[in-house]
């Protein structure tokens, strides 16, 4: 958990700012829930790592003593928006479409992007089944990484029933399925030998483990041959490798009809998502897992070059919204990690230069102790004109008010000089170039702003 300065809020603004945008344009509306839930609201809906890096917390009052918790801090969004649903669905529309950027908590070992409390920025959408809402929520994930300057990222996608379907097609049992999922998560990360091992100590039997991970290996060989194919069109490289990959697991499959459902509907996933413009960044990746255990469809997550993780992830989630309700709502959701989306901006460069370089337009100094009225009164026209001011406090040397603007990294410096205020005027020094000059105070606001514009 960490301190933020004024430089460091100012990105988080600007990145927040950019994401909200995009996720209006799309439709999606903002909601707020609480930081605290009772504890049986998340217990039980992120698998079995997830219960173990909940921030529970103890009762309080005479109940202290018992150690017991019934109050935890939220562990991400997408619960405490399906208790949300359950509690207003007769106030909430037909399709319910969301953002929330709100910090959550997790009881984690910190790491490079990884922090105990960090911000999340959903999208979700509630009330429908068709494959449109997982198209449309990558544009929106996508178009938001864009407009950040994101060039390399790729929306990696996979789905539920097809990862059910191959572990059954490998003769995994079905009470192996989540031990093995959650090895299988980590193949990008410890690689084969990595996950044999977490094979091995999770009592998944030798034979199916290897035919999953030859299986995977093969599909891996799918990408060469996608790029010798298409040469150097990254669409067409992308969409001849996805072809691929849904071919061959078709024929892993077999007759298998959960895994064959869930081809179909990454078929229509990537259908729409042509439409959408968005398909080229969309790679079918058979081996993605993640590990929360409430999705039932499609699973997203979003991977840039470099990075040990994801900058987002989702998926379709339709039965959790029932665990509250006694109904299921068919949903799906995506969420962009701003902590991490921060991290890699910073270590590229990628703010605009000028978005950390001042607090405010212009400083207005304090000639002496008899102007300091006048002073107070220039600094709220200027704030009545639009302008960021800061009123320097003292009636120290001009010097030395001088030195605290450029320490500040403020262009301009208004002067109510004795000599200025006899005439009507106002001194403006511009810090950069040391040119100072004066104007009619009437004119101060206009000068500043014109100033403003030529950097």
């Amino acid at each position: 958990m960490r301190d933020f300065l004024p430089a460091d809020v100012r990105r988080r603004e600007y990145v927040i700012g950019v994401i909200k945008e995009v996720y209006e344009r799309y439709g999606f509306e903002p909601l707020e829930t609480p930081a605290v839930e009772n504890i049986e609201t998340l217990l039980g809906k992120y698998g079995e790592e997830g219960n173990q890096l909940i921030f529970k917390i103890l009762k309080r009052g005479v109940h202290e003593s018992t150690g017991e918790a019934d109050l935890a801090l939220r562990y991400d969004l997408t619960v405490p928006l399906a208790r949300v649903v359950a509690e207003y669905r007769d106030k909430l529309p037909r399709f319910f479409k969301r953002y929330q950027i709100q910090p959550v908590w997790r009881a984690d070992r910190p790491a490079r992007g990884r922090f105990r409390e960090f911000y999340q920025c959903d999208v979700d959408v509630l009330g429908s089944h068709s494959m449109v809402v997982e198209a449309e929520i990558c544009a929106a994930a996508g178009e938001a990484l864009s407009k950040l300057g994101f060039s390399d990222f790729v929306i990696r996608l996979n789905h539920r029933q097809v990862l059910s379907g191959v572990l059954q097609a490998a003769g995994i049992p079905a009470e192996k399925h989540d031990a093995t999922l959650i090895a299988l998560d980590k193949l990008d990360k410890i690689g084969r030998a990595g996950v044999r091992q977490e094979f091995l100590e999770r009592a998944v039997e030798d034979q199916p483990g290897e035919r999953l991970l030859d299986f995977f290996g093969e599909l891996n060989s799918l990408e060469h041959a996608a790029a010798i194919a298409e040469g150097d069109e990254p669409e067409k490289k992308q969409a001849a490798l996805n072809a691929a990959i849904l071919g061959r697991l078709i024929e892993f499959l077999g007759s298998n009809e959960t895994g064959a459902g869930g081809v179909e509907e990454l078929r229509l996933i990537l259908s729409h998502a042509s439409a959408l413009g968005i398909a080229a960044r969309i790679r079918i990746e058979p081996s993605l897992a993640r590990g929360l255990s409430y999705y039932t469809g499609a699973i997203l997550e979003i991977a840039v070059p470099d990075l040990a993780g994801s900058l987002g992830g989702g998926g379709r989630y339709d039965n959790l919204v029932g665990m509250f309700l006694g109904e299921d709502v068919p949903a799906c959701g995506f969420s962009l990690g701003l902590e991490r989306i921060i991290v890699v901006m910073t270590e590229r460069e990628m703010f605009p230069p000028d978005l950390v370089s001042s607090a405010a337009d212009v400083m207005v100094t304090i000639w002496n102790e008899n102007s300091v009225g006048e002073s107070i009164a220039l600094s709220q026209e200027l704030r009545s004109a639009g302008l960021r001011v800061d009123l320097y406090p003292d009636a120290d040397k001009v010097g030395k008010q001088f030195k605290y603007a450029s320490a500040r990294g403020i262009r301009f410096v208004a002067v109510l000089g004795d000599d200025e205020r006899a005439r009507g005027e106002v001194a403006i020094k511009e810090m950069t170039s040391g040119e100072q000059r004066n104007v009619k105070r009437h004119e101060v606001a206009d000068a500043i702003r014109v100033g403003l514009k030529r950097e």
